[in-house]
């Protein structure tokens, strides 16, 4: 009966803002976690993973208490400052899009474990574009045609939109978009 009781008093909840978080190329991103349980601890200890699709995931870094054990090969780039399960990624690459899983074992009367995963997606801010027209002089007497074409060197989910005096073009006799 003890055991049974103890099961339903020291329940761990773990919690995370979003599924899904955005980060941009370049930057510190943090995912923040909280947790909190009823049970006395004798040792709190927090796992981070990390998963690409169709590959195992990989230990970034571990705390017992106060003590982190970080994966010698990534700790620069995550910080974890314990009791805090928070983790931090800093510099962020397009490499680091995946899956991060959370891992937090109370130990007290028992071990009482909870695990979350945050999915997170890199964007690349978007350039300045570029628009060039051919034929280069711009200049287009009453006959024929002029195109003009916008590139942008760097960005994630872009999208183009034509505008003429503030309004958006749309196609029609004299605009043609490709």
């Amino acid at each position: 009966f003890f055991h049974f009781n103890a099961g339903v008093c020291s329940a761990l909840k773990l919690t995370i803002p979003s599924h899904t978080i955005h980060g941009i190329e370049g930057q510190p991103l943090h995912l923040t976690v909280d947790y909190n349980f009823s049970a006395t601890a004798s040792e709190i200890q927090i796992i981070w993973l990390f998963e690409r699709p169709q590959s195992n995931p990989k230990y970034l870094l571990g705390s017992v208490n106060q003590t982190v054990v970080p994966d010698l090969e990534y700790q620069h780039k995550f910080t974890l400052t314990p009791p805090n399960a928070s983790l931090m990624i800093n510099p962020l690459h397009m490499s680091d899009e995946g899956n991060y899983i959370v891992k937090v074992n109370v130990r007290g009367n028992g071990t009482i474990a909870a695990s979350q995963k945050i999915q997170v997606a890199v964007d690349v801010p978007v350039t300045k574009p570029i628009v060039r027209t051919e034929p280069s002089s711009g200049v287009v007497e009453y006959v024929g045609n002029i195109t003009l074409k916008c590139t942008v060197s760097k960005g994630t989910r872009v999208v183009y939109q034509w505008m003429k005096n503030g309004k958006p073009l749309h196609p029609g006799p004299n605009y043609t978009f490709s």
